[in-house]
């Protein structure tokens, strides 16, 4: 699935990953391929997600990995939206 993540100063992120989880008001939730189509509000937390990507140089500071090996980026509050294999988390 396509994930892109964007901040009010740019698009952080846009590529092929395998999963994505997101810190959803009501808890925090996975979406994978094929998911149903959700839009959700976003509380502080963890955007996570793994795959074979690179994330571009200028924004790698703002990215780190859990101990599962995962990417992760903070952020403290946003919206997520899945449909149809497209993943776009506006993240602040």
């Amino acid at each position: 699935m396509y994930l892109e993540i964007v901040s009010p100063e740019a698009t952080l992120f846009a590529g092929e990953v395998n999963s994505v989880t997101v810190p959803g008001v009501d808890g925090e939730f996975q979406m994978l391929n094929n998911h149903a189509p959700i839009v959700s509000l976003l509380q502080s937390g963890n955007v996570k997600f793994d795959g074979d990507f690179t994330i571009e140089e200028e924004h790698e500071n703002k990215f780190s990995k859990d101990d599962k090996g995962k990417t992760v980026l903070s952020i403290s509050s946003g919206t997520v939206e899945m449909n149809n294999n497209k993943v776009i988390v506006l993240a602040d």
